[in-house]
Parts: structure tokens; sequence; C-alpha cells
């Protein structure tokens, strides 16, 4: 019916089948006219509203300017509309002309077509005017509608031409000419609309990002990467190289974004979550009754019991309330909104990647339908060869869609996983930047990093692949049915088999996950340990404890290779189910089909249609259970962003900023807690303070000074009352928080620079000499909290910057406790006292130094968080209340020296002491910033002041060096973090190094069990496709049933022949990949600990610890799976090619020029690839230390109200590791679209040649050969994938034998021994002893010589850096002799080994450090005395009742960093260590100001008993401890000034005495003593 419609309105035959069934087929006139015709022009006009739309809008661009493509695209246009207004010109002249035939008119479709055309064109040209206006660079739907036009025209092309030829001449010239002209300016316009129009005012942007400038073809293609991919293979990419994102990309505009949809999303839950707890709250206040006593209880313990016992008590208390929260309520906060705000903010890519999916699921059943027709054509000769080329090309045209769709989706699908991520972490920030301090309290600094690192990284892993949640299914639904149309029922064995292994799978998955947590544990362990190695390295030296720490890792090592080693062997086991299932499965069916009728018989066609539906159908069967594996984690980390993206946040109305107050600072009737329902600790707090005053604020440790700062700065709940402050804030915490920025940066804070007030302000702050020091003076750059920088300057650098800030109102929380007295004085003076730079301005200060208070207006008593009085330091004084008492006990601690500076220290609780217990129910340190920074500060703390003293000196010098070779600004102290980022290609050495620690055996044996199993493969396949030869031989007869289960017996041997190499080769290189992890970590550990000590100081620990964490963690777990995927992707498609070759030798002739393609994409891809990752991990760091920062300092951020400042610059460092995130998503596409369109030529080629020659082939090797390269592009892909894999993390391996090469410092043991009792008598002797850090450094020590006599006490003196610490040093040789010798006892120290020397002097370091463990391993790690005599030691050091009362005893745990005990003890602790050695040699190295009067008397007084008849030498920072010394040694730069008895030097008035005058001791009070 409709046929015969067309037929009238063409003229001519509609269709008609004997056109196709000649050796030169053509279609029929009339299909060319219409159906051809039709195609494109109803794609142009579907597509052309989108673009009209833009000509009733106003232009976003200039349309004055037009660009010359696009004057050149209009032109080709227009002359297009001619030929088609010619075309009619003719049609009407023929039927209406002058010589027309009245009896024969054109057919319609003579008039039809041209008008059509004519009114397309326009159409077309209004298209272009639109996107010129839009301001889009090329269209892809007018690129795709010239693509199907010159397609649909190539027909009547070739049709026209051959009726020329046939004829010997062209009937119709006009319209044979109109026509090539008008198919001439199509190719011409299909030119045009390749490329981009790009307007001169976008030009500078398009450099900087040419995916904006690139073109349709070029973006499907991403040929606009080629010129980094270039770039990234001349030269090793750097930062600077990444281009700049797109708009839509960039972190800012991502999270608006997501803030926009997560807002009302989040606001829902809210009110969800509120009708639910209403519900709730009728169940609670029934079990509200009980709780009262536990309150009670636990208040009435903070009086008088002993505080350790409260703390562990607290802390017992604390997890069994954790355990039952965990119990009975799970979701206690507004859930489930995550997910749907992702969705909305990026529906529009995922429904993008949706439609992508959809298309290439399909394409890829397409594929073996068409292999089944090659396989018929070739088995039937009669056919015409036009039918083989067309199949061989319509396989090409297919694999070249199916791989540019595939591209596409993964493009979309990878971009959204990174925006996801993006969206996330930005939100994650910008939530810690408002959170209230419940919700920080929740987790501490590592866990809410952990939410930006490890959570958002989850989310970004399961976005990318969550579209095979719906994939999956489908693919394995289409399958199934195609193979039911292959193999009938039969497919049910083989789905069963495979239905069979997946529980299997399941089964070892859940086995593997076991084993892999167990394993996670005793990294963390050993990670712990490391930690604490690498923190505490010094102090290991000193007591030559290595051996003992390097035992405990050892094992912890073999416990962790033995989980493993079990991960393996079950990994092995999965391998084996996974290699094997196509081979059982295909088994199984084969089996099942020929076995349950004679008559089925198995021929080409059916055997490799079902071999490539198996192949498709065994990945989505593998990644469901994957997929839904990872769903699961991201379910923990979806609760846990719930969570704290749902968590309060700070009140920001506690604090007023009220205008019309005349006080600057009021509190009225105040009272405040740190949680919503804690007792307050500060009560009824009033308190009115007049502008330009200045205020201290006094009390004991724990009477709540810091809190009364943090409520100032509202920090805190107020319970009652309010707070009103007028004016701007600046606040210096008691912990100074440094940023990682240059020193210049920490002081402006954000501030614009004025060099005139900059100045000022250094002057003020005494930082002045400190900035010459410093190698790029105040353009230094300071490492990670403030690492290079000693305590007293990190306090220094934070006054400055509040100073600097030129705010109204100072909140100082003792900014004078950890700068030594001299500076504290000139601080006072010149900054903060009433003739400083801020004597106009209000100040508030908390202070223990006795001596200020005089010069105050106002000092406001603290006691147990109640103001007590207020008034100025005569009536206090006066009263008598508690400020005189307050006074007095401090007085009489100081001997009466009531203006002595030395009572900072005294008065001076270090932070640390942080176990007094307020009485709400949680252990509450004193300051805000404790529980804020959690305990990783304390420990940093620790660590810090270690390097205070001795090393600090040490780092400086370091920079030093480096300045004077290769000095830039601001690269004070980054220029030694970026040496270890390898570049360029991996040395095959490094291999080798691999290969030689698996074992060379081993490695052979690896190789020849894979190659051997892919024999069997190639086999079994071989022996299939001989076996559908039967179906040709036994046509029309019957199959005899020996042959059939021959054929079956031999295929299932060699399967299972496949699957034992698979099996044994897995478990060997699971083995041998152990060894090589067991080597190289015992050699790295073996190495570091004879490390010098030099080397920690200039090496940041952090890039230690990543040797022994992921460099190890890629040699144990990644390494491995990278070579078995590597060789088996090599030897597959090996024999891809072998087997092609076999089949078709002519295909030979193809490989060279394919493999040149292949080794040239993948050369350049493997260095640009390879760089792009290491730039995303470097970058990826920032985003992390940056949020750490912000934590930590979170309270200084709110003060200074600098939240949006930090918030961009989170945007930024984001931005700048998205760019080279970006690049590495589109070079792996890049890559896979090159290596696809290599394996779809392997396609074709294979097809081809067998139609070539298909006259001597048989149609089952044809199947063979084209089943195989179907499957080639996957591994082609994987090839690469991998050795690019292998050679980014073999770098691990490089990494880690750096470390083992380095240079160690002296034997442990010598050949040379010193006597068994040495050193008898103690006596010391320094001849012309000089000493440097580093061969290229300055002296520190100039030649110093003197004796020490047995049982002399001698304290040592000096400034900070005049060498009192370099002195300790070399005593232990931490560094070694420049010149000149020391002798104890006659031995030449330098002859003996480090161990024999260390082990015979004992030193009671600056700061306790301890090791987590139990306490008698801190005492005694080798076990080499009795518990007797350890309890006798803790006697004498004052714990033997702490330990006796404790539950474990000498046992009892001792947390990491020695958390769990106060830093008296700690010190305490560490003495009873020395009381353990005694050694006739103990050296002191004073502890400043961290211990309390009350310890530091028992040490004092220990040590004058206990060592009364040992060699003491003391290096003292308070000239009260020495004043009894024998002897005093004045160091001053390193030479020894003076040296005499105390009274003597004190009437020389030489350097000590002016020392002595500064501490307020003079000739009259050190008789006193």
């Amino acid at each position: 019916m409709c046929a015969a419609a067309l037929e009238e309105y063409c003229g001519s035959t509609f269709w008609n089948a004997s056109y196709l069934k000649r050796p030169d087929p053509d279609l029929p006139l009339c299909v060319e006219q219409t159906v051809l015709v039709w195609i494109p022009l109803c794609f142009l006009w579907l597509c052309a509203p989108w673009h009209l739309l833009a000509l009733c809008q106003s232009a976003k661009v200039n349309t004055k300017q037009l660009s010359k493509l696009y004057i050149c695209k209009q032109l080709v246009v227009s002359l297009l509309f001619l030929t088609a207004i010619a075309h009619l010109g003719v049609t009407l002249g023929e039927d209406f002309g002058p010589n027309s035939d009245q009896s024969s008119k054109n057919a319609g479709v003579y008039y039809a077509n041209p008008v059509l055309l004519a009114v397309t064109w326009i159409l077309v040209l209004l298209c272009h005017e639109g996107l010129r206006r839009e301001g889009a660079i090329d269209s892809a739907s007018i690129f795709l509608f010239w693509l199907l036009l010159v397609v649909c025209d190539i027909f009547p092309f070739q049709t026209l031409l051959r009726e020329a030829v046939r004829l010997g001449e062209v009937r119709d010239v006009p319209r044979f000419s109109l026509f090539y002209i008008s198919f001439g300016l199509e190719l011409i316009a299909l030119v045009l609309s390749t490329v981009a129009d790009i307007p001169p005012e976008a030009k500078d942007f398009i450099k900087k990002n040419p995916e904006a400038g690139a073109a349709f073809l070029s973006r499907i293609t991403l040929n606009w990467l080629n010129s980094m991919v270039l770039k990234g293979y001349k030269q090793p990419l750097v930062q600077e190289d990444m281009w700049d994102l797109n708009e839509s990309d960039s972190t800012a505009f991502i999270n608006e974004r997501f803030q926009h949809f997560m807002k009302p999303e989040l606001d829902a839950a809210r009110v969800r979550f509120q009708n639910k707890m209403k519900k709730k709250s009728a169940k609670t206040r029934d079990s509200a009754q009980e709780d009262p006593q536990q309150n009670g209880l636990s208040s009435g313990l903070g009086k008088g019991v002993s505080q350790d016992v409260l703390m562990m008590e607290e802390r017992g208390k604390k997890e069994d309330e954790k355990k039952k929260k965990d119990n009975k309520e799970e979701e206690n906060y507004p859930n489930s909104w995550l997910i749907t705000t992702i969705y909305k903010t990026f529906k529009r890519i995922l429904i993008e990647s949706v439609c992508f999916k959809l298309l290439q699921d399909v394409l890829t059943f397409v594929s073996p339908q068409l292999l089944k027709l090659m396989i018929s054509f070739t088995q039937d000769k009669s056919r015409h060869a036009w039918e083989g080329y067309l199949y061989a090309v319509l396989l090409m045209v297919v694999a070249l869609l199916q791989s540019l769709t595939l591209q596409q989706y993964f493009q979309r699908c990878h971009v959204l996983g990174m925006k996801v991520r993006t969206a996330l972490m930005a939100a994650v920030y910008k939530k810690a930047l408002v959170v209230s301090n419940d919700t920080r309290k929740e987790s501490t600094v590592g866990e809410t990093v952990n939410l930006m690192s490890a959570d958002a990284q989850r989310f970004n892993d399961v976005t990318t692949s969550i579209h095979l949640l719906w994939s999956c299914p489908l693919q394995i639904i289409i399958s199934i049915v195609f193979l039911w149309l292959e193999l009938g029922p039969s497919v049910l064995a083989g789905l069963g088999v495979m239905v069979l292994i997946i529980p299997t799978n399941a089964l070892l998955a859940t086995k593997a996950r076991k084993l892999q947590t167990e394993n996670m544990k005793f990294k963390d362990k050993r990670m712990k340990i490391m930690n604490e190695i690498l923190n505490g390295i010094k102090i290991l030296k000193l007591y030559a404890w290595e051996p003992s720490f390097q035992k405990q890792v050892e094992d912890i090592r073999g416990e962790e290779l033995k989980v493993m080693k079990k991960f393996t062997y079950l990994q092995s086991i999965a391998i084996l189910t996974f290699r094997c299932s196509p081979a059982l499965v295909s088994l199984a069916t084969f089996a099942v089909f020929v076995s349950v009728s004679n008559d089925n018989v198995l021929t080409a066609e059916r055997a490799f249609t079902s071999i490539s539906l198996f192949n498709i159908l065994r990945a989505p069967l593998a990644m469901l259970p994957m997929l839904i594996a990872s769903i699961v984690q991201t379910a923990v980390s979806k609760k846990r962003l719930e969570k704290f993206l749902a968590g309060e946040d700070i009140d920001s109305d506690i604090v007023r900023q009220d205008p019309s107050f005349n006080t600057a600072v009021s509190v009225c009737d105040g009272s405040f807690a740190w949680e919503k329902d804690a007792n307050p600790l500060l009560k009824d707090v009033n308190l009115d303070i007049e502008p330009g005053r200045l205020v201290a604020v006094v009390g004991a440790v724990g009477s709540g000074k810091s809190s009364l700062m943090s409520a100032l700065l509202g920090e805190m709940h107020s319970t009652k009352g309010f707070i009103n402050i007028r004016g701007s804030l600046a606040f210096v915490p008691q912990q100074a928080w440094i940023q990682n920025a240059t020193l210049k940066d920490n002081i402006l804070f954000g501030s614009p620079h004025e060099e005139e007030n900059f100045k000022k302000v250094i002057q003020a702050c005494a930082l002045a000499p400190d900035l010459e020091l410093l190698p790029g003076g105040d353009l230094t750059e300071i490492g990670e909290k403030g690492i290079n920088l000693s305590g007293g300057q990190k306090q220094r650098v934070s006054l400055a910057r509040a100073v600097y800030s030129q705010a109204d109102i100072y909140l100082l929380d003792d900014p004078l406790s950890a700068v030594d007295s001299h500076v504290g004085k000139h601080l006072f003076e010149n900054v903060i006292g009433p003739n400083g730079i801020l004597k106009n301005k209000t100040r508030i200060l908390v202070t223990h130094g006795i001596s200020f208070l005089p010069y105050m207006d106002e000092i406001v008593v603290l006691e147990k968080g109640v103001i007590s009085e207020v008034g100025s330091y005569e009536n206090l004084r006066a009263s008598g209340g508690a400020f005189s008492k307050f006074l007095d006990t401090y007085a009489k601690e100081q001997s009466n020296q009531r203006n002595s500076e030395t009572g900072d220290y005294n008065l001076f609780l270090d932070a640390e002491d942080f176990e007094l217990i307020p009485d709400g129910d949680n252990a509450q340190p004193d300051g805000p910033l404790e529980d804020t920074v959690s305990l990783t500060l304390k420990r940093e703390n620790s660590i810090r002041r270690s390097q205070r003293n001795g090393s600090v000196r040490l780092r400086r010098n370091t920079s030093i060096k480096k300045s004077a070779n290769a000095y830039e600004p601001q690269k004070g102290q980054k220029l030694i973090e970026k040496e270890t980022m390898e570049t360029g290609q991996v040395k095959l050495a490094v291999f080798l190094q691999y290969l030689r620690a698996m074992g060379w055996g081993y490695s052979a044996m690896v190789f020849l069990s894979y190659f051997t199993q892919n024999a069997a493969l190639i086999g079994q396949n071989l022996w299939l496709s001989d076996w559908t030869g039967d179906s040709v031989e036994y046509y029309n007869m019957t199959y005899p049933s020996w042959k059939r289960d021959t054929r079956v017996g031999v295929f299932g041997a060699l399967g299972v022949a496949q699957g034992l190499f698979v099996f044994l080769s897995t478990l060997l290189l699971a083995n041998a990949s152990i060894d090589a992890a067991r080597i190289l970590h015992s050699r790295l550990l073996n190495n570091i600990l004879r490390v010098p000590m030099v080397f920690f100081d200039t090496t940041p620990i952090g890039r230690v610890i990543n040797r022994f964490a992921k460099d190890i963690f890629t040699i144990d777990e990644a390494i491995p799976i990278n070579l078995r995927a590597g060789l088996l992707c090599l030897l597959g498609v090996l024999g891809t090619i072998f087997v092609i070759c076999l089949a078709t030798p002519f295909f030979a002739i193809v490989i060279i020029p394919l493999a040149l393609i292949y080794f040239f994409v993948q050369r350049f891809y493997i260095a640009t690839s390879r760089q792009l990752r290491r730039l995303d991990s470097v970058s990826r760091s920032p985003i992390y230390s940056h949020f750490g920062e912000t934590v930590s300092g979170l309270s200084v951020i709110r003060a200074y109200k600098h939240q949006e400042r930090f918030l961009k610059h989170n945007e930024v460092t984001i931005d700048e590791n998205l760019k080279s995130i970006y690049l590495r998503i589109m070079s792996d596409r890049w890559l896979a679209i090159r290596l696809e369109f290599v394996g779809n030529l392997v396609v074709f080629f294979a097809a081809l040649f067998a139609v070539i020659s298909r006259d001597s082939i048989d149609s089952n090797v044809v199947g063979l050969s084209v089943s195989y390269a179907l499957n080639v592009t996957q591994s082609l892909n994987w090839l690469v994938r991998m050795t690019s894999e292998l050679e980014t993390n073999i770098v691990a391996v490089e990494r880690v034998n750096e470390y083992t090469q380095l240079k160690n410092e002296a034997d442990w043991v010598a050949d040379t021994r010193p006597p068994q009792m040495w050193p008898e008598a103690g006596r010391v002797q320094f001849e012309n002893y000089k000493v440097r850090y580093r061969p290229e450094l300055d002296l520190v020590l100039h030649g110093i010589t003197c004796d020490i006599d047995s049982t002399e006490k001698i304290g040592i003196v000096g400034r900070t850096g005049a060498g009192k610490s370099s002195l300790t040093n070399c005593l232990f040789r931490i560094i070694e002799a420049a010149e000149g010798r020391i002798l104890i006892d006659d031995v030449d120290i330098s002859k003996i080994g480090l161990h024999d020397l260390r082990n015979r002097l004992t030193i009671i370091p600056q700061d306790p450090v301890l090791f987590s463990g139990s306490l008698r391993m801190n005492l005694d790690p080798f076990d080499k005395f009795s518990d007797e005599e350890i309890w006798r030691v803790l006697e004498l050091s004052h714990l033997k009742s702490y330990v006796s009362g404790l539950q474990e005893g000498l046992q009892h745990k001792v947390a990491e960093g020695g958390e769990n005990l106060s830093v008296g003890q700690r010190q305490l602790l560490c003495l009873a260590r020395a009381l353990l050695r005694k050694s006739r040699i103990l050296i002191l190295d004073e502890a400043t100001a961290a211990v309390d009067l009350e310890t530091d008397n028992l040490i004092q007084n220990t040590i004058r008993k206990e060592f009364s008849d040992c060699t003491v030498l003391t290096i003292a920072h308070r000239l009260q401890s020495i004043m009894d010394s024998s002897r005093v040694m004045v160091l001053d730069a390193g030479k020894i000034v003076e040296f005499d008895s105390p009274n003597n030097l004190l009437e020389k008035e030489g350097h000590f005495y002016a020392m002595a005058k500064d501490a307020g001791i003079t000739l009259e009070s050190s008789t006193h003593l």
C-alpha cells in the first residue's frame, strides 16, 4: 500500500530484492530519492529548534564581528540553496518550458525534494546565526547532519557514476552536474563543521583551557589533549603545566550548587528527625529518673580522689556509655538526605551517562550477531563476496561506535565521581568552620580529616560505577535471551554453573574481608610503633634501645605477613574460579547441549556466538558482587557524612555586638558550659571592662581562665545571661597556632601589608633577632604546626599576628609562659604593658607571672569557675582574700623573691597537666584549645619540645645551607619537600631489584606456569573449533557417541589443566611476593634505625613514615596484583595474535604497523599518566593539611572572623588538585579511545582477511579468530593500564631502596670494647673539642677543653644557642667530632661502639618521651632487671604508691606518647629509668617549665641523694637549680667563657652575674640557698 504510493511519487519502482542478488548490488532509485533524503533532513529538523531558540533571546556575544569561518559556512550553504533552486528550475523548465513534452510530466519527487532542500538550507543558515549568538564554537548536531547527508548521498553518487560508465554517456546532464556540485559543497560544509569557530575574545582563555575551544570531533576523540600528552612525553609535567578547569568543574561552582540543594533537603530531614524524637521522648522520660544518681556520683568523685584513678574511671565509664549508645540509637541525627541532594545536584550528568550506557549495552550484543552472520557467510561459498566485506565493515563500525559511547560514558562517570568528591570535601570544610563544640567533640581532627579524604573518596569510587546497578542485570538478561535462541534450554546448565560460582566468590570475599580487617589491625599497630620510634628516635639513640624496638616491629610484621599469606591463598582460589568460569560454563553448556539429543550438533555459528555471549556475561557477573560490597561500604561513609554535616552549628548569638554599651566587654550574669546539657563550668559571671584597660585574669590551674576566654569568643554554650563585645577581637591562644605558610603571612594573616607597621610589630614582639637567623627572613616557609620554630618563637609570632591585626580588644591567653623570662619582660614592656604598642586598646591577659600584676589596671580572680574578686593590685593585696593567699603560696615557693621572673616557670603549669577534672561529666582540659586539637597536639608538643632545645638550631642550619645554593624567596622549607617526587621513566634496575627480592627461581616458575595455562586455553579453543568441524563432516548422519564423548572429555580436561595452572602460578606468585615484601621491609627498618640523627633533623618524619606506610603497602598489595594482571594480559594478547595468524596468516602483515601505533600511544600515555598521578597525590596532601590546620586553629580563625578567606583558600587548594585529576581522567579516556581503535582494526583485519581467503579456510577457524579478536580490545586496554600502574607502583621499591642505602652512623658494637665495669670513676675530659652538625656547616663548639673530675657536680648555662645541648649530643656521639676528642676514664669514646658508649651513660632528657606499651617496657625494654629492682626504683622516684594503685601494676598500658600520665609522672618515670641504669655519669637536661614545683623538688632531692657518688652534668634553664653545683660552666657561642664555682662567678661580675641578675639572684640570696 505504502510502496505503491511511493512508487507513484517517484515514478519508479520503490523496492526490488533482485537489486541485491547480484555481485554488484545497488539500491533502487526511488529509495535513494526518498528514504535517503529524508533521514538527514528529519534529523536536522528535530535538532533545529534548540538552535533557533537562541535567535529569540538576546545575543550573548558581540554580534558585530563576523569570523571568516562563519562567512565561509554561510557562503557554502547559500550556494547549496542556489543549487536547490536550480534543481527546481530544471524540473519546471522540463515540464513547462517551451520545448516540454506534455505527455510525460516529471514525478512529484522532482518538485518536493528541491523545495525540501531549499527550506532546509534556509534553516541551516538560521541555525548558524543562532549558534553564533549563543557564542558556541561548533555544534554536534549540525556536524552529524552533514555527516548523515554525505553518507546518504554516497549511494546516488555511485549509482549515477555506474550508470554513466555503463551507458558510456550522461543521460541527464543538468541534474548530473547539479548533484555533483552540491555533493562537493556538502563535503566542504562537513569539513568546515569540524573546525571550531573561536571568537577572538576567547582566545586567551582557550590557551589556558583547550577543551573549551575543542570542536565536536576533537571532543569525542579527545584530540584536544594531544598537546598535553606530547608535553608530558617530552618532559615531566609540573603543576604549572596544568590547564584551567571549566567553570562547571570548579569547586566554587560545584559547592554553590550542592549547598543550594542541600539546604532544603537537610531542613526537611531535620523536621522528620524532630518528629521522630518527639515520639521517642515519651519513652525516655521513664528512664530519665535513674540518671541523676550517676551525675551526682561523678561530681562527688571530683573531690579528693587521686586524679589518675579518676581519669581511669571516667575512661571506663565513657567506653561503656559509648557501647550502650551504639547499640541503642543507631541514628540520632537527621538522615537519608545526602543521596537525594547528590542526585539533584548532578542530575544532568547522571541522565546523560544513562543514555550512553544504554546505547553501549545494546551495541555490545550486535557484535556476536554479526559474528554469526560472518560465520554463516564463510560456510556458504555461493554467496557474493560483498556480503563478507559488508560484515567486516559493520563489525568495525559497530566496534567504533561502541568505543566512542563507552568512553563518553566513562568520562561522564569519572567526572561525576570527581564532582561528588569535590562537593563533599567542600561541604565538610564549610561545615567544619561553623560546627559547634559538641559536634566537634564527637570526632578527633584525624576523624574529621578522614571524612574529607576516605569517605569522600568512597563516594567518588561508587558513583563512577553506580550505573552498573541497572546495567549488569540488563546485560545478563539480554545475554540469556540470545543464548537461549542459540542453544535452547541447555543454557540453563551453564547458567547454573555461573550462579554456583557467585556464592563461592561471595563466601571467599567475606572471608577475605575479615582477613583484610585483621591485616589492617596489624598495619595500624606497626605504623603506631613506627610513628613512636621515629618521633622518639633521639631517646632511643640516647638509651641505645633500638634493638628492642626493632624486634617489636619485626614481630608485628611477621604476624601481618602471615595474615597476608592467608589472604593471597584465598585470592588464588577466587582467581581460579574467575579464570575457569568461562571454561566450566562453556563445558557444561556444550556437554549438555550435545548429550540432550543426537540432532543437536555443535556448529561453528553456535559455538562461537555462544562463547562471545558468555564472555559478555562474565563481566557483569563479576562486577555485581563487587559493586554491592562497595555500596555497603559507602553506606557507612554516608552515615558518617550525614551525621557530621547535619551536626549543630555554633550559636552565633551568644556574643552580641551592640555598640550602644559603653563598656568594651561586658558579661551579664552569664553561666557557660562546654556542652549543651553539661553543668556550667563558669557560673554567674558578671564582668564589665572599660575600653583601654589592662586586665589580668589569675587563678589556680583548672579554675576556668581559658574557659572564660573561650566564652568571650563565643565558643561555649551559654546557659543563661549574655555577653556583649564592642569592637573587633584579636586572640592569642595558650598554644600558638601557626600555619604552614611564610612567617610574614602568619603575621599578616590576610591583612594588607604595611611596611612601617610590620617593622614596628616585629621589633615590639622581639622577632627581629629571629628573622636574622632564619634563612629567608620574614619569607621563610614555616613547616606544619610551626615545626621549625621554637615554642617561644611560635608564641611571639602568634602575638605579632594579634598586634598587627589592629583590633579593639585583645584576649591574651597566657602568651608569656612559653618564652624565656627576659623575653617575657620585653614583650610586657613593649607590647602588652602600660607603655606598650597596645596601651590604648582593651587587653585581657591570663597570666601566671606575678611580676606583671602590679602594673595591671584591674585583676580578676577566678576560683572554680566563679569570679571571687575583682580589683586593683593594692586593693586585692590588702583585702586578704583568695588573691593574697594565691600570692603567698607562690611567694614562699620562690624564696621570697617577689620580683623574680622565674616566677613564670614556677607558676606555669603546662597545658599538658590536664587532669584536673571540672564538675562536668567529661574529663575536660583547662584550655579550649586542648579539646579542639585533641590529643594530637599534645603529642606534637612533646616532640616539639625535644626539638626546641637541640635540634631547632639544626633545622635552621639546614635551611641556611639551602639558602646558599638555591635560595628562592618563599622556599625556605619547601625545598626539601619536592625532591622525592620521582620523574621520568623507572629504571630497569628497579624491576630487577624486585625480582631479585622475589627470588630468581620463583620468578621463572611463575612465568612458566602462566605460560602453560595460556597454552591450555588456546588448546581448548582450537579443540573447540575442530569440534565444530564435525557438523560439516557428519552432515545428515548420526553423530557417533564415542566421538561426542572424546570431544567433551578433551575439552573438559584442557579446562581443568588451565584451572590448575592458574592456581599454581597464583600461589607461586603469592609466596614470592610475600618473600619480597618481607626482605624489603626488614632492610628498610634495619637501615633507618642505624641512620645518624642529622637525617631525622633534616627529613620531615612524615616522609619517613610514608616509606613504611604507603610504599610498603604498595609493595605488599599493589605490585603483586599488577604483576599478575600484567602477565595475564600480555600472554592473552600474544595468544590472540597467535590464533589470528594461525587462522589467517595474512594477518602477520598488519601486526607490525599496529604494534607500532600501540607502542607509541602507550609510551606517550605512560609518561603523561605517571606524572599526572604523582601530581594528583602531591596536590592532594595540601588539601588535608590545610583542613587539619583549619580544624586545629578554629578558635583563632573564628575570633579574627576569617572564615570566608579560609573557605576561598580551600577552594583554591581543591581546584589545584582537580586540575590534575581531571586531566588524569581525560588521559585515561584518550588512551582508551586510541587503544580501542587499534583493537577495532585488529577485528576489522581479522574479518577482512577471513573474507579474502574464504576459499582456503574453514568457517570454524574464522569463528575462532574473529571471536578472539573481539576480546583483544579489552586486553590491550588492560595491558597498558597494568604496565603503567606497575611502573607507577614499582617506584615504591625505588623509594624504599633509596632509604636502605643511606649512610649509617658508627657501628653499634666495635672491635675495641671497653672494660666490663667502665666507667668506674666517671672522669670526663674534653680536649680541644670541635664539632659541627654537618660537614658543610659552621662549627657549633669551637675547641672546648676542660677536665671534669669524678663525682663533680657541674652546671652548664648559657643563652639559647650557646651550645649547651650540643655538649650532651657530643657525649653520646649523636654528632661526631670535627677535631679533638672526649675521654671518659681515659677511654677515647670515638674508638668504641655506640651501644657500648650509650649503655654506660645515663641521661634524663628534657622532655619525657614514653612509648606505648607496658610501664615495665618503658623502664626496661630488654628485660634485664628483676621486678624487685624495678619496684625499688619506682619507690625512689616516688611512683610506687601510684603504680601499685593501678589494676595492672607494672603491666599498666601506657598510651601513645604517655598520654594517660601527667607530665610530672612522665618526668618521674624518666628519673626511674636513670636510677635503674645507675651509671657513673649522669647528664641531666633540665625540663623547661613542664614540671610543677613539687615534682621538680622531688627530682632534685632524689638526684642529690642517689647520684651523690656520680659525675652529674646539669644543663640548666633556671639558675636556682644549679646554685649548689661544685662548678658552673658558662657557654657562649660554642666556647667556654667562664668555669668556676657559682659564688666566685657572682663576685667576678661577668656573664654569669648578668644572667643571675636577670633572674633576680644576688650573692645574698644565693647564700640563703
